[in-house]
Order: structure tokens, then C-alpha cells, then sequence
């Protein structure tokens, strides 16, 4: 299948276009400079022969649920999301020059570094589920690399709710190689579990230097075969002799082909590679996940309808709220400006012996000019 040719890049104001970044199946990202704040950032622009009533949903709700968990430090920052002059949708985010789909196809990464990055993944994920929000792309490509060198999550594009989940008008294709058996056998649009064994999958092709299920002869890395063997779900170890047993049986439990048998949750994901991390004598990663104060809003997904005025989703029933309905509307805030409240007797009084003193001041100074003869003569 031919790929389509590039977009132009949009012209936004406040932003330099610099170079092109990538393509996707519906959108295209450049390399722009913003002016102020001034910083380099990526800006995803959906392509004007995609935009469609469907695509113009997900790429809303994309912006929708990064601007959520974007304050997570392992998920990344959207900055700005709005429509171009020539009408095209775009979402201007932190730009990440590498990725981890890059890296492994260099070489297999390290041990120290995919655990660390296997709990911080689990952590953002984790966030995210809470939030009540499922990835549903997890993969090596949609991990990358701050300019500080930390991973971070991105392209929430396909993400839905936990409560969608199983909504059949919300099958969207996924990236097979790192995709479960209950997603490629189309039992279920996505679950925890489902990501449970995305991340593994992802974690194992970090540390093996090319996917689960992919054969060593190119020609038998066809999509159906692929599909096949993905459906078998038959683990094959790493044989890395830098890569003990506990990783190896930790791998194969988050690809079990029953999901029952993967890690309960995120947490519990992240949580068991620490204690790896402590057998291993590395320092155990720290795990960042989202209060429930936080998550206890969840995130609401874009149903295609029409977007209407903003919905408060900060409670109303406050301290702060019940202080700002006790302050009498009469008085000002204006530090320059005092207004007495009507009906004061204080106010009163302090009115009637201010105008009392004004009155003597203006007679003393009258009789003096009169006696200088400033005033009064001719």
C-alpha cells in the first residue's frame, strides 16, 4: 500500500515552521519554533483528506485526554490545541527527537534501563486506567525520549473509555505484533488485561531487539501470519545471558494467552518489577500514580456531537466557595477604595463626624483669608 504524500505544513501564529517530523495513517508532525514561551515543539496536524466526522472525534478526544494526564511525568505534555487557518485540527505538544522504536532497532536495550522504563510506563498507564482511560496502542514507537533522556507515553489517539470498552463501534485496528489474542481475534476492543500484555510485549522487544512473534525470515512476517502466531500466543524466551529467570517468567505471565493469568493491574505490573529491580541490587524505580482525589474525575471521551460551553468538572461545594458568598457585595476588593455597607450605623456616624470636622476646617481657613484681605476686599 502506497503511503500518502506529506501535508503542507499549516501556518500558525506564534509558531516558525522549522522541518517535518513524520507521517501517520491520518495526520502529519512537524517541527515548529514557538515564539513565546520561547521552546521548539511538535505539532500534529491531521491531513485535510482525512478529516472526517470519526477522525475529527478521535483527534479531540486525543486532545481531551492528553491535556488530562499530561501532568503525569511519565505522559506527554500537550501545550495547545486548536484549528489552522486552512481548517485543519492540530495539537502542538513536547517535542521528543527520539523514540524507543528507534532505539531497539539499533541494538537491544539494556536490562537496567527497560525495567526502569517498564515501571514507569506501568506508572502513567496505571494513572491513565484510573482516569478511566485505556491507551489501546501500547508499543515501542509511542514511547519516547525527552530532551532530559526519560520515556514518556504519547499518541492517546485511539484511546477510549473503560466504560466503551467492549463497544463494537469502537474496534479500531491496532499495531498486531504488540496487540493481544483476545484484541487480534476481535473478542474485545481493549481492557486492562489487553494492556497488561502490550506493555510485556513491548518490554520483551526492547530487550530482544525485535517483536514477540516476529520470525527470523522476513517472508514469514506477514500480517496473517503474524496474526497467527500472536493467537497461539507461544512464548519464546530471550536467551539473553544478562537476562535472569524472574524477568523471563515475569514476561511470559503478562503474555499468558488467558488473560486471568497477566498482572491484575498496572500497579501490580509495576510493583513486581520493582522488587526484580531489588533482587537484581539496582535501585528500585519510583512509581507515580495519580491520587483518587484526581482520578475520581474521570476523563470524558468526545462522542462526535457538537461541542457546547464548557462543563465545570471542579467542585463547587468548597471552603474557599462558602467564604466568597459571605463577603458583603457592597465592599470593594480595591485596596484604594473603601465603600461603607449601606444601612451601617458605624458607617453612619463615621459619615456624620468626618463631614462635622470637614465643615470647621473650611470656616477657619475662610476667616483667615477674609483677615489677610485674600479674600473679601477690593
Amino acid at each position: 500500500m502506497a503511503r500518502r504524500p506529506q501535508s503542507k505544513p499549516p501556518v500558525l501564529p506564534g509558531f516558525s515552521y522549522v522541518r517535518p517530523l513524520g507521517s501517520g495513517g491520518f495526520a502529519d508532525v512537524f517541527l515548529y519554533e514557538q515564539d513565546m514561551p520561547r521552546r521548539v515543539v511538535a505539532v500534529k496536524v491531521l491531513s485535510a483528506d482525512a478529516i472526517n466526522p470519526e477522525v475529527r472525534r478521535l483527534f479531540t478526544a486525543e486532545a481531551d485526554v492528553m491535556a488530562r494526564l499530561g501532568a503525569h511525568p511519565s505522559i506527554v505534555s500537550i501545550f495547545q490545541a486548536s484549528i489552522s487557518s486552512d481548517g485543519r485540527p492540530y495539537l502542538a505538544m513536547e517535542y521528543c527527537a527520539e523514540s524507543f522504536g528507534d532505539r531497539y532497532k539499533q541494538a537491544p536495550l539494556t536490562l537496567p534501563v527497560v525495567l526502569d522504563t517498564g515501571v514507569r510506563m506501568a506508572s502513567a498507564l496505571e494513572t491513565a486506567h484510573r482516569a478511566g482511560v485505556l491507551h489501546r496502542d501500547i508499543k515501542p514507537s509511542n514511547i519516547l525520549v525527552t530532551q532530559l533522556g526519560q520515556p514518556v507515553l504519547s499518541d492517546f489517539g485511539i484511546a477510549t473509555t473503560l466504560s466503551a470498552m467492549d463497544d463494537p463501534e469502537r474496534l479500531v485496528a491496532m499495531s498486531i505484533p504488540w496487540s493481544s489474542p483476545e484484541v487480534i481475534s476481535e473478542q474485545t476492543t481493549g481492557t486492562v488485561q489487553t494492556e497488561i500484555w502490550s506493555l510485556g510485549a513491548t518490554l520483551y522487544t526492547l530487550l530482544a531487539g525485535h517483536s514477540p512473534f516476529a520470525a527470523p525470515e522476513r517472508e514469514k512476517n506477514t500480517r496473517e501470519l503474524m496474526r497467527e502466531r500472536v493467537v497461539r500466543a507461544h512464548y519464546t524466551p530471550l536467551r539473553r545471558p544478562d537476562v535472569p529467570p524472574q524477568v523471563e517468567q515475569f514476561l511470559a505471565r503478562t503474555m499468558a494467552k488467558e488473560p486471568a493469568q497477566r498482572p491484575a493491574s498496572m500497579l501490580e505490573f509495576a510493583e513486581e518489577l520493582r522488587l526484580i529491580q531489588s533482587e537484581l541490587g539496582l535501585e528500585p524505580t519510583g512509581i507515580d500514580v495519580a491520587s483518587h482525589a484526581w482520578a475520581a474525575v474521570p476523563v470524558i471521551i468526545d462522542d462526535g456531537r457538537q461541542r457546547g460551553p464548557v462543563l465545570t468538572t471542579v467542585s463547587r461545594d468548597s471552603r474557599r466557595a462558602a467564604r466568597a458568598a459571605r463577603v458583603d457585595p457592597t465592599v470593594s476588593r480595591d485596596a484604594d477604595e473603601v465603600v461603607e455597607s449601606a444601612g451601617s450605623r458605624g458607617g453612619l456616624r463615621a459619615g456624620l463626624i468626618g463631614g462635622a470636622v470637614g465643615a470647621v476646617v473650611v470656616a477657619a481657613a475662610a476667616i483667615a483669608l477674609l483677615a489677610t484681605g485674600v479674600i473679601g476686599g477690593r
